[in-house]
């Protein structure tokens, strides 16, 4: 029998219907009405026309009918794509256009981007509107096909799937070097096969209670909801408005009593930074995971004094190898500031390989770039061949699919102790926030808005929380009365907060290489010459 993301969790709602699944500041939501909620939308979508493999986008701050309207997408046998609600419209409009959804289920305080969303005429007529928030909605371009209210009069039984486990069950729009977001497609088999190591390997119980602190459209999320619903333990949402107050993440993790916290790294640094880490802090917490970027071993050494009775884990992997493909417990408090954590051994049924440009493996100690092989492969990005066979290469020789490999664009070394270390990105992409980023995206933008007359995005180390900064090196137009705080302002409404430079320079005319080609290295250099 086919195992499916959302029975892995209806079998937990039949042993334990009363048990508490999701808690979100005073509300809560138990298996039961978790399971019953999600199968009424389920069979709403299919009575509304909603058929296998149709996409079905949501709009929806991070909340417990967030994680219901999921579960019902895939009990639908549709596929689901998150879009972020703190996104500029343009950003999802690319996303809406590119995957051409039957379904947006929206909620929370969204109306005005709805509006902007369906403002496009093909778009409304393509694109229906789901309302699970609370009261009616309607704006002045659409009208709600359907309401929470009008869930209550379908039926809460299970459904048939016709779904099987190669098949889709989501697609994740990371930044794209042309400016058009690009669609990655995770399908059940990819999550469910990271999930049964997870589950395995960190022993996770229903007794459990786990942070969901990333947001839905990042990956990370993927396994906090299904690792943590799956194993019939509590799932806590991180509010949003605690992320820039490190005293109240603290106390979160303290009060909520988590067994388990799930972050990028530049949270954990942020915390460290403000000494909000009692020593013997959150006795609860079993185990503390990052995933999504370096975390520095200063503050790792930070947090391990305080915690010595936490077992830390360093999870790596791109979203094209499902939420993370290898992982690292580090067995002591590191000796040294300076002492690297590897990213260390592929979890079950994948394979980190470490290449020459010639795709033959380079000798232990040298540098190369990391693939990855195994399960957690996607099957590529929605409807781009060219990109898809750009990234997923077959080996030299084979003729297998199981021989696929994933180039990650990432530098790596294999120490002399067996395990796999990770040395940086070989291109423009970057990781900032656990955001990947691409820094050409940045760029197009910019170049889109006509107010300079050259420009180009690097980044830089730094010491700060973000781990990386982004820099913008531009030229104003002459005629212009060109600013760092107009251009930012104008790449706001394009561009997520995240992706947004955070260092700006002026220049009469951009330094050139030989080649005269902007020279990227100097700008770096000027870069971090100026600190600030």
């Amino acid at each position: 029998m086919s195992r499916l993301l959302q029975q892995l969790v209806s079998r937990q709602a039949e042993q334990r219907p009363d048990q508490t699944a999701i808690v979100y500041h005073q509300e809560k939501m138990t298996y039961g009405e978790l399971e019953e909620g999600s199968n009424r939308l389920a069979h709403l979508l299919k009575e509304a026309g909603c058929a296998k493999g149709d996409r079905v986008c949501f709009l929806i701050p991070k909340t417990p009918a967030a994680i219901m309207t999921i579960l019902g997408i895939l009990k639908a046998d549709c596929v689901y794509v998150p879009l972020d609600t703190s996104s500029p419209a343009p950003r999802l409009e690319k996303i809406i256009d590119a995957c051409t959804p039957r379904f947006i289920i929206a909620g929370g305080q969204v109306i005005s981007m709805l509006d902007q969303l369906m403002a496009d005429e093909a778009r409304r007529k393509g694109t229906a509107i789901g309302w699970i928030g609370d009261g009616d909605a309607q704006g002045s371009n659409f009208k709600a096909r359907f309401t929470r209210e009008d869930l209550n009069g379908y039926s809460s039984a299970q459904l048939d799937y016709r779904n099987d486990t190669t098949d889709a069950a989501h697609i994740l729009f990371t930044s794209g070097s042309t400016g058009v977001p690009k669609g990655v497609v995770i399908t059940h088999a990819n999550v469910i096969s990271f999930i049964d190591w997870a589950v395995g390997y960190f022993g996770t119980k229903p007794a459990d209670k786990i942070s969901a602190h990333p947001p839905l459209h990042f990956d990370l999320s993927t396994f906090d909801i299904y690792g943590t619903l799956s194993s019939g333990a509590q799932l806590h949402i991180v509010p949003t408005e605690l992320n820039l107050a490190p005293q109240k993440l603290a106390a979160f993790i303290r009060e909520s009593e988590l067994t388990q916290w799930f972050s990028v790294p530049s949270v954990l640094n942020f915390m460290a930074k403000a000494d909000v880490v009692k020593l013997n802090d959150f006795p609860s917490l079993e185990r503390l995971l990052w995933c999504g970027e370096v975390f520095p071993t200063p503050p790792l050494i930070h947090w391990m004094q305080r915690l010595p009775h936490v077992k830390f884990t360093n999870l790596y992997g791109p979203t094209e190898a499902t939420i993370a493909s290898s992982y690292y417990s580090v067995p002591q408090c590191p000796a040294d500031e300076h002492d690297q954590i590897p990213i260390g051994t592929a979890c079950d049924g994948e394979e980190l390989i470490v290449l020459d440009e010639t795709l033959k493996p380079v000798p232990q100690g040298e540098i190369g770039d990391l693939f990855i092989s195994g399960v957690g492969l996607s099957p590529g990005y929605w409807q781009d061949p060219e990109k898809t066979g750009a990234a997923f290469l077959q080996l030299p020789g084979t003729s297998d699919p199981a021989d696929r490999i994933y180039k990650t664009g990432d530098l790596a070394r294999v120490g002399e102790d067996g395990l796999v270390y990770y040395l940086g990105r070989a291109d423009s992409q970057i990781k900032s926030r656990g955001y990947r980023i691409e820094l050409g995206e940045i760029e197009t933008a910019l170049n889109a808005l006509n107010q300079t007359e050259e420009c180009a995005i690097v980044a830089i180390n730094t010491a700060g929380f973000e781990g990386v900064a982004i820099c913008c090196a531009y030229v104003p137009l002459k005629e212009e009365d060109t600013t760092p705080a107009k251009l930012r302002s104008a790449l706001s409404k394009v561009l997520p907060n995240y992706m947004l430079p955070a260092r700006w320079m002026s220049f009469e005319r951009l330094p050139k290489n030989a080649n005269g080609k902007i020279d990227r290295p100097k700008l770096r250099e000027e870069f971090q010459n100026d600190g600030n």
